[in-house]
C-alpha cells in the first residue's frame, strides 16, 4: 500500500510518501511558512536532490494540493495520479483519554480531537485542518489518526496524577499526558528487534532528546511514565522550553513583573531553555560552537541539558526497579556522542559501560554503543515517525 503520511502544523505541511510493501520512501518534504506571502515546498526530487518551489500566500488546503502535485508530477513525481494514495495517516498530538491507539478518522472521531483543543491549543486545530483539506481534496479517502499521546495511556494513576485537587482531573482532564509517543514506541520495538530480545520482558528507557525533549520508562512494552505531561513544556530542559521548574517560581514571576498568564507560556515556552540560560540560541550546533568560544553561560546550559537527562534515567531505572536497554533517539540523542557519553558515564552505578570509541563515530546510525560486559545495553536507534504511522494506516485500512 501507498500510505501519504502528514504532520500538519499551524504554519507548516510536512509529508511522507510510504510504500509499507517494503516499508520505503518514496517521497518527502514540507511546505513551510503557510499563511504568509512567502511560503514555499522543499521537496526531494527523483535524483535525489533538493529542490525549492515558491508557492506565494497558500492556506493548508493549498498546501496539502501542493503536495499532491508534487507527488504527481510529470518529471519530479513518484505517481502518477491521486488514486495511487491509499490512505492518508496524520500525526495527532493530543488525543487526551479519547484515544489509546490510532483510529479511522470519522466526523465522531474528528470531534472528539477538536474537544481536546483546549489541552494542544496550537496543534489540535492545525491536525485538524489538515484533515479536512484532505477530504476536501481527496473525498472518500481513507484517513487515520495516530496520537502523540496514546502509548502513554498505559502509565497506571499514581505516575499520570498530579497532587493538585482531584476536580481538576475529573472535570478539566489536569493531569500527564505525555508526547512523543509515536517515536517512544518506534523505538522500544525496534531497539528490541536490533537486540533480538522480547519486549515484554524486557525494561527500556527511551531518550528522545532534541529541541524538544522526553524521556520515557517502557516496562515490558508498556509506558509506565514520561517526562513530559499536561503539555510538552514538563520533564527536561529544551531548546526553549523550561522543563520542570518550581510552580512557585512561576506565580512569583507573574506578580512581580505584572504578567499575563499569555505572557507567562510566551516566556516558559519559546524563551526559556537553552536559549534563556545561554542567550545564544537552542540550537546545540550554535551552543557548541559558543562553548569554544568560551562562553559560560552556553556552557552552563549544557551542563544544565545533560544533568536533566541523567536524572530522569536514574530516576526511572530506580521506578521500574532496573533497567536492560537504554535508547538515544532525536537529534540530539542520535548525533551529539558527546552528550551520551556525559550523560552515560554517570550511570555506571546500575552497569552502564560505554564504548567510547563507538559511541565517537556513531551518528544518525543504529548501532550498539555499550560494551559487550556493560550490563545495560546502550543503543542509538534513529527514529521513525512516519514509519510507525504509516504501518498504522494501512493496518487499520487493510
Amino acid at each position: 500500500m501507498k500510505i501519504l503520511v502528514l504532520n500538519c502544523g499551524s504554519s507548516s505541511v510536512k509529508y511522507k510518501l510510504i510504500d509499507t510493501s517494503n516499508e520505503k520512501a518514496l517521497a518527502e518534504g514540507g511546505v513551510e511558512k503557510i499563511g504568509l506571502p512567502d511560503g514555499f515546498l522543499k521537496y526531494k526530487k527523483n535524483d535525489g536532490e533538493k529542490a525549492i518551489k515558491q508557492l506565494g500566500l497558500v492556506d493548508h488546503k493549498g498546501a496539502v494540493k501542493a503536495v499532491l502535485d508534487i507527488l504527481t508530477d510529470p518529471v519530479d513525481g513518484c505517481i502518477k495520479s491521486y488514486s495511487e494514495i491509499d490512505a492518508v495517516g496524520h500525526r495527532v498530538v493530543h488525543g487526551a483519554e479519547k484515544f489509546s491507539k490510532s483510529v479511522l478518522l470519522t466526523d465522531e472521531v474528528i470531534q472528539q480531537v477538536k474537544d481536546c483543543y483546549d489541552l494542544a491549543p496550537l496543534h489540535n486545530p492545525a491536525n485538524v485542518t489538515g484533515i479536512e483539506a484532505v477530504e476536501e481534496i481527496l473525498p472518500g479517502i481513507k484517513q487515520v489518526g495516530v496520537f502523540d499521546t496514546a502509548f502513554h495511556q498505559t502509565m497506571p494513576a499514581k505516575s499520570f496524577m498530579y497532587a493538585l485537587p482531584y476536580k481538576f482531573y475529573k472535570e478539566d482532564g489536569v493531569r500527564r499526558y505525555g508526547f512523543h509517543g509515536t517515536s517512544h514506541r518506534y523505538v522500544s520495538q525496534r531497539v528490541c528487534e536490533i537486540l533480538g530480545c522480547d519486549i515484554t520482558k524486557k525494561k527500556i528507557i527511551t531518550c528522545h532528546i532534541g529541541n524538544g525533549g522526553s524521556i520515557t520508562a517502557v516496562e515490558f512494552g508498556k509506558s509506565v511514565d514520561t517526562s513530559m505531561g499536561l503539555t510538552p513544556t514538563e520533564g527536561l530542559m529544551m531548546g526553549t522550553r523550561v522543563g520542570d521548574v518550581d510552580p512557585g517560581a512561576l506565580t512569583f514571576i507573574m506578580k512581580k513583573h505584572n504578567l499575563s498568564a499569555d505572557d507567562l507560556q510566551k516566556i516558559i515556552n519559546k524563551e526559556s531553555g537553552m536559549l534563556g540560560i545561554s542567550g545564544v540560541s537552542s540550537d546545540m550546533r550554535e551552543i557548541d560552537t559558543a562553548i569554544r568560544e568560551g562562553n559560560e553561560r552556553a556552557k552552563l546550559g549544557l551542563e544544565m541539558y545533560k544533568q536533566r537527562i541523567i536524572k530522569h534515567i536514574g530516576a526511572y531505572a530506580a521506578e521500574m526497579g532496573g533497567v536492560d536497554i537504554i535508547v538515544f533517539t532525536g537529534g540530539v540523542g542520535e548525533n551529539q556522542a558527546d552528550v551520551r557519553a556525559d550523560v552515560c558515564r554517570p550511570l555506571g552505578f546500575i552497569g552502564v559501560q560505554l564504548d567510547e570509541a563507538l559511541n565517537a563515530k556513531t551518528r544518525g546510525t543504529e548501532t550498539v554503543i555499550s560494551t559487550p560486559e556493560s550490563k545495560v545495553a546502550v543503543v542509538v536507534v534513529p527514529t521513525d515517525e512516519e514509519l510507525m504511522i504509516a504501518r498504522d494506516t494501512a493496518a487499520l485500512v487493510k
